[in-house]
């Protein structure tokens, strides 16, 4: 079968907004968060003589933790400065900047100035879902292995935010009973620092209820479309019984998409030269992902049964032998259970990192 392919890469500057608000460094934190909630943005960029930043939502926690006032210049905060591109270059370029953590892109003219602003969204609203993932569902997705954080609702505020600022994340989903009832997210902490709530109230008090969630057997087509329609940067998937199966990031979405743009493109010899150094290790990332595990870095049950067939063909034309050692770790549930999946994972970590260690030792 042969699909048929745009392949013209709009430039960034056809689809970045135009329409960014900007703030200069002299400003104080006070007058920065008062025009994101009048404009109702999670971040603002931050000028400074020309040099762009991002002012997030991460920034004012750390304000607060320190017990600074908002009155502060902007200059005595640390801002992470925003990457830069050209108006001209194509969103095949824009890939290695969704590698950090800024889902930003600051677009300037030839001269420099700024001529707008590339979101994440603004590159998913640029791929073609209905070519390249009608077929392809969260559930096959949710294989790769990844873990989602999910808290409980008696938790209090202050220490879901200091998780969220020490692990940066930019949400939780709060869980009773498998069921996902809540979400807290970066509109959530500017709603409660604006208003100075009490953070010692369970996280329950300022969740946003209820959660919108998509079914395990979605595609990632219908995924893109709904992160469109509702303006989200996430996918909460529960399952057949409505329970929590995990979370999708808009990211993780685009590098997909990106990585089965890249199979179709193979079809057209004369596009091949448009496949730079950038997408091939955007590929061997999605490769990583799909083989090991992202909490422990061990191989998952995938890789696990790629090497297990390769071996056992091995060794059955040899016609030797070979061991399978299983371990299991005692009482895990009761960790859970008492010091929460946090915890858990922790030792989860620690205990795979000492069986590497002991099989480097071996095999030494």
């Amino acid at each position: 079968m042969r699909y048929e392919v745009n392949m013209r890469f709009p430039t960034v500057g056809e689809i970045a907004t135009t329409s960014v608000v900007t703030i200069k460094r002299d400003n104080t934190l006070l007058e920065a968060i008062e025009i994101m909630c009048e404009q109702g943005h999670r971040n603002v960029v931050v000028d400074d003589s020309g040099v762009f930043f991002i002012l997030r939502i991460n920034d004012f926690l750390d304000t607060k933790i320190r017990e600074q006032g908002l009155d502060i210049s902007l200059h005595n905060v640390e801002l992470a400065q925003l990457p830069v591109m050209n108006k001209n270059e194509t969103i095949l370029d824009t890939m290695e900047c969704l590698s950090c953590n800024i889902e930003y892109i600051c677009v300037v003219n030839d001269d420099k100035t700024l001529y707008g602003i590339v979101t994440h969204t603004d590159i998913t609203s640029s791929i073609d879902p209905d070519t390249l993932m009608n077929n392809f569902c969260l559930h096959d997705f949710l294989k790769l292995g990844r873990r989602a954080r999910w808290i409980e609702q008696d938790l209090s505020t202050k220490e879901v935010l200091d998780e969220m600022r020490n692990s940066a994340s930019d949400s939780v989903i709060i869980v009773e009973d498998k069921k996902p009832i809540g979400i807290f997210t970066t509109k959530d902490i500017m709603r409660i620092i604006r208003k100075n709530s009490n953070l010692d109230l369970p996280i329950k008090a300022h969740m946003s209820s209820p959660v919108e969630s998509m079914s395990i057997g979605g595609s990632v087509k219908e995924a893109l479309e709904f992160l469109k329609q509702k303006h989200f940067k996430r996918v909460v998937v529960v399952d057949e019984m409505g329970n929590m199966a995990g979370v999708v990031t808009q990211k993780e979405l685009i590098s997909l998409t990106y990585s089965k743009w890249a199979i179709f493109m193979k079809e057209h010899q004369e596009e091949l030269n448009l496949i730079n150094e950038t997408l091939i290790s955007k590929n061997k990332k999605i490769e990583q992902l799909a083989s090991r595990d992202p909490l422990t870095n061990l191989y998952n049950r995938y890789k696990f049964s790629q090497l297990f067939d390769s071996l056992y063909e091995t060794m059955s034309q040899n016609s030797s032998k070979m061991s399978l050692i299983l371990i299991d770790i005692d009482y895990f549930k009761k960790i859970n259970d008492t010091y929460g999946h946090n915890v858990g994972d922790e030792v989860l970590v620690q205990i795979s990192e000492l069986i590497r260690r002991l099989l480097r030792e071996r095999a030494m």
